[in-house]
């Protein structure tokens, strides 16, 4: 099992929205990070076959993604989610069931197993536009998993849900890594630190790492620095580093958590990175200029 993208580019206009981008994905949990505009919706669409490279091949077990014998293989959850309102859940998702091509018993199967897991069946009968927003995400979740996909792609697939669902969640998807590719992005990057096999990071329309979640930490390792200063000494190092955290202690110092190639101030320490802090140190200047 094989997701191959073979320099993949995406232009609009003058935009360059993805750029030559070569991976090759198999069974295992990838997540997606990158701030927003760094092209990840961009290539997830293009994997699905939705949206058409302007260069490049994007093939799953050398079919291409254009093919129609791929969408049999794909479960997909756009970042927005649409549906029905009037619809129950369980009307939903025969309806999807069936654009799917499974069996009405099949079908029927399907919706009560993929509704209990994700914690739905009471709500089964219910009109979709009763439901909370973390409701309509596990819906979601849930009709892109009807034809039990070999490849599984979920944009931004949390958003809504609480902490105690995101758990959920989680183990869900680390179950279902161990037998088909699943592709995540995510502004928690909790989630993907969690869960994820390898991570890919998109910067620019570029792949700019791409790994285990220690191989590409190390790229920022005894770059992270913390350190307790008198406000006037903390205000002049924040106009200096990229500030990682910031917390106030008690009525006249600062702590701080920031990037730096060499010791910012004597009384620095040099601390481990979290995926977190690569996230910020990667992305912040992207936040700066928005």
């Amino acid at each position: 099992m094989e997701l191959k993208l073979d320099r993949v580019s995406k232009q609009y206009g003058s935009k360059i929205a993805c750029d030559r981008i070569s991976i090759s994905l198999q069974k295992g949990v990838y997540g997606l990070l990158g701030a927003n505009g760094a092209g990840k919706t961009t290539l997830m669409r293009m994997m699905c076959g939705v949206l058409t490279p302007t260069s490049g091949t994007i093939q799953f077990n050398h079919i291409d993604v254009s093919h129609e014998d791929y969408r049999d293989t794909l479960g997909y959850l756009p970042q927005d989610f649409g549906y029905y309102p009037e619809f129950t859940a369980i009307d939903f998702m025969h309806y999807i069931a069936a654009l799917k091509g499974l069996p009405k018993q099949r079908a029927k199967e399907k919706t009560k197993e993929l509704l209990a897991l994700v914690s739905l069946e009471q709500d089964a009968k219910k009109k979709i536009k009763t439901f909370s927003g973390g409701m309509k995400r596990r819906l979601g979740i849930a009709q892109s998993m009807l034809n039990n996909p070999q490849m599984l792609i979920l944009d931004e697939p949390t958003s809504g849900l609480d902490p105690k669902e995101r758990v959920r969640f989680r183990n869900l998807i680390s179950r279902l890594g161990t037998d088909r590719i699943v592709l995540l992005s995510t502004h928690i990057v909790s989630d993907i630190d969690h869960i994820a096999n390898t991570i890919l990071v998109m910067k620019n329309g570029q792949l700019v790492h791409s790994g285990t979640r220690d191989e590409i930490i190390q790229s920022i390792e005894g770059k992270i620095w913390e350190c307790v200063l008198p406000r006037p000494e903390a205000d002049a190092l924040c106009e200096i580093y990229p500030i990682i955290n910031l917390r106030f202690e008690g009525t006249t110092d600062i702590f701080l958590r920031l990037v730096s190639d060499e010791k910012p101030c004597s009384t620095a320490v040099n601390v481990q990175a979290t995926l977190e802090d690569l996230y910020l140190f990667y992305f912040s200047e992207v936040d700066k200029n928005e």
